[in-house]
């Protein structure tokens, strides 16, 4: 009761910000300091992402875009230097439910020589019914966790290695949600994940944010244990309007729709607690952490707790990946070879 009396009147934290704050505000106090700083932003031509590229150009940071949707890709950047004129966006093609298409985002923005400074793990999706990706895996999983994990995976020794050259603290943030809890552990099996028998959108949803934080965790031991200047930590970003609809007037519409516009956050709100861990000072050597209204908080989930969990799927996840990759880059099948080799003598 104390935790929601404290969201609903946008009470500060220890941070000195609450869930009233804006992304603006958490980082208006340290905006100099970030003028060589590259982030890539996933996710970010809508919503929550594009927010956060859009204060984050304006603090100077040069912001890396990959989108599925180009064309509203480029309508983002043509609005935030619109705003901030001096703003560098650059836009790559990417789809994260595809091994192979976030593979080649990685290489082409490797070839560009840009350091990268800060990784944020935005986008994902919400599928009410039971779809598949390219790669023959569930689409939500796919998208929200395991494209984000080869990114993340592709990308880190570029991370290690600009924090190493710049002295500058390197940033991932995995975009969470606090319906993580939600998941039961009988529920949370690898290979039921992948192909579930019987799906549920809400349950595969809050599965891939659970498997975000565990993710966070993981990677956090990692880094720690090569003593690596990089930090990653989970987000709960809070539940954001994105158009609530009233489609009926009437008493019992109009107070329904007062009390959700107090509990629910503007798209800025929102974006605040991904900007304070992403630039502030505050947020300096914390890792393997969860946050919620810009304010390290408390994973409710015992499976989020569980010591063994991050490791585990970790694994678990490198083992299908690996397989993955190895079966795209497969040689012809050898009658092939000998086919042409036939050809060739006659």
């Amino acid at each position: 009761m104390k935790e929601t009396l404290r969201y609903l009147a946008g009470i500060a934290g220890p941070s000195g910000y609450g869930s009233k704050s804006t992304a603006e505000q958490v980082t208006e106090d340290h905006s100099s300091s970030h003028h060589h700083l590259t982030a890539i932003i996933t996710g970010g031509t809508s919503g929550i992402g594009a927010e956060t590229a859009r204060v984050l150009a304006k603090r100077g940071v040069r912001i890396v875009i990959p989108a599925r949707d180009l064309k509203r890709a480029a309508e983002v950047k043509e609005g935030i230097q619109r705003e901030s004129p001096e703003a560098e966006i650059i836009l790559f093609e990417i789809d994260l439910s595809s091994l192979t298409s976030v593979k080649r985002f990685c290489n082409d923005f490797l070839a560009l020589g840009l350091p990268l400074n800060i990784l944020i793990n935005n986008a994902g999706i919400f599928s009410k019914n039971l779809e598949f990706s390219e790669d023959k895996i569930e689409m939500t999983f796919a998208t929200n966790y395991l494209g984000h994990y080869l990114l993340t995976e592709t990308l880190l020794e570029k991370m290690i290695e600009t924090a190493a050259e710049t002295g500058i603290e390197g940033r991932i943030i995995n975009l969470s949600s606090v319906i993580h809890s939600w998941v039961k552990r009988d529920e949370f099996c690898f290979t039921r994940m992948l192909n579930p028998k019987n799906y549920n959108g809400t349950r595969a949803y809050a599965q891939s944010k659970l498997a975000s934080i565990l993710h966070a965790k993981e990677i956090s031991r990692q880094l720690k244990a090569r003593n690596a200047r990089v930090t990653i930590n989970a987000v709960h970003p809070g539940i954001v309007k994105t158009g609530i609809i009233r489609a009926h007037k009437g008493f019992i519409t109009d107070s329904l729709f007062f009390i959700a516009s107090k509990l629910l956050k503007s798209t800025s709100q929102g974006a605040s607690t991904t900007c304070y861990v992403a630039l502030s000072p505050k947020a300096e050597g914390v890792s393997g952490k969860y946050f919620a209204d810009c304010n390290e908080s408390k994973c409710s989930s015992a499976l989020a707790n569980d010591e063994k969990q991050p490791q585990k799927l970790w694994k678990q996840t490198r083992a299908l990946i690996h397989r993955r990759i190895l079966l795209l880059h497969q040689p012809p099948p050898q009658q092939h070879a000998y086919h042409s080799h036939q050809h060739l003598k006659l």
